[in-house]
């Protein structure tokens, strides 16, 4: 394995990279596009103090359905209230959590929300009342105004949202580079270098968090790690990344997904992706142990970790040399599941980037993951990157 260190960041410098092996993922743009600036913070430590804050402000229970009250003012027509067993006054619903009060009583959400506020209410209350499920869970927060954040079943495992990112935290401080873990930096196209120093603003932000969720992703950018040589003798370069949600009124279920890459671009798309791995925690009765003794030592896991039998697989992939005339070729990959068309296609983008035919497995997984790229549809995408995964696998 080489690492380049930096003892002195500021003297860090960009590192030139090849994105066109490996896979694209885009989920991290998607975030980072649909996210407005009030979601988008600049610390791990700032994130923690907002969704702690609004933790501290919540209370949970359950109730009966059918005690619950739909109420509809006649001074505010177009808005619901609920009242609670108990409760002096009324709270009100936000956007998601009456969209899953709709969908646990079996009533049309889109429907209820074009009827005047009277008729929505009618509806829903009959819903309450004749719920066959007979208990919910309610997540209530106050914060100069009463309100209902969520309603769940009554075995919904809530696993809150700072408490993903204390585990975080654990490993990446402040994700601001006070460790190996921070935000990341950004691929220059122009010069095919990817520089690890930029500055942390509201537009090169990965952290963030809305009323309804979290979402993190960071690298570990400043030791790239060298796996091998690329066809023109330079080392090809990988650094470690990890992005991980999660949502306390259940919007999404807690993922951890962990992999090399190779760049990030402006956009927050990544590059050149390899050993990609996810986990995903549903909100279940049990999920907050799972979360204690899977998911979070899973991360810290990754975290801590050498890269050590990553780079033995991608070198044992590099010297498996499986075909050694075109009539191999054809045979390997029509053994894997290529249909004709593909192994031809296949054949050819490896000829065309490597300058000869594939011969090891990872000549064979490089022109499968290309052909994945052109793909227009997520699912065809997804299943060659699936088999290209399989067979790095099967190599170490």
């Amino acid at each position: 394995m080489t690492a380049i260190t930096a003892t002195d960041r500021a003297g860090v410098r960009p590192y030139r990279v090849d994105i066109s092996r490996g896979t694209n993922i885009s989920r991290v743009s998607s975030e980072w596009f649909s996210r407005p600036q009030d979601e988008r913070f600049l610390s791990l430590g700032e994130l923690y103090d907002s969704v702690r804050t609004r933790a501290d402000r919540a209370t949970t229970r359950i109730v009966e359905s059918r005690n619950v009250r739909v109420e509809a003012r006649s001074d505010e027509p177009e808005r619901l209230s609920l009242l609670m067993p108990g409760d002096e006054a009324p709270v009100a619903p936000t956007n998601w959590s009456f969209g899953q009060l709709c969908s646990l009583v079996g009533a049309p959400a889109a429907y209820l929300r074009q009827l005047p506020a009277a008729l929505a209410g009618i509806n829903l209350q009959h819903g309450l009342i004749s719920h066959s499920g007979e208990h919910v869970k309610l997540l209530q927060s106050s914060d100069g105004r009463s309100e209902l954040r969520a309603v769940t079943g009554p075995d919904y495992g809530r696993i809150w949202d700072h408490e993903l990112v204390a585990a975080v935290m654990k490993i990446a401080g402040n994700g601001t580079g006070d460790t190996r873990w921070k935000v990341p930096g950004v691929l220059d196209w122009g010069a095919m270098t990817y520089n690890p120093m930029v500055d942390i603003t509201h537009d090169t932000t990965t952290l963030y968090a809305s009323d309804r969720d979290v979402f993190l992703f960071l690298v570990d950018d400043l030791h790239p790690i060298e796996a091998g040589r690329l066809p023109n003798g330079e080392p090809d370069l990988y650094f470690r990344g990890f992005y991980t949600w999660n949502s306390e009124v259940g919007s999404k279920s807690l993922g951890i997904a962990t992999f090399y890459l190779r760049a990030v671009c402006q956009n927050r798309n990544l590059w050149g992706v390899e050993n990609f791995q996810e986990i995903n925690i549903r909100h279940s009765k049990f999920a907050a142990n799972r979360f204690a003794h899977e998911g979070a030592p899973a991360l810290e896991h990754f975290a801590q970790s050498s890269p050590r039998s990553f780079i033995d697989g991608i070198a044992a992939a590099r010297t498996k040399i499986v075909a050694r005339k075109d009539e191999d070729r054809e045979t390997f990959l029509r053994k894997e599941g290529f249909s004709k068309a593909e192994t031809g296609k296949i054949i050819a983008t490896v000829l065309a980037e490597e300058g000869h035919p594939p011969a090891s497995v990872y000549d064979f997984v490089q022109g499968i993951t290309a052909i994945a790229r052109s793909r227009p549809h997520q699912d065809g995408r997804l299943d060659l990157e699936s088999k290209a995964r399989k067979l790095m696998e099967r190599a170490r």
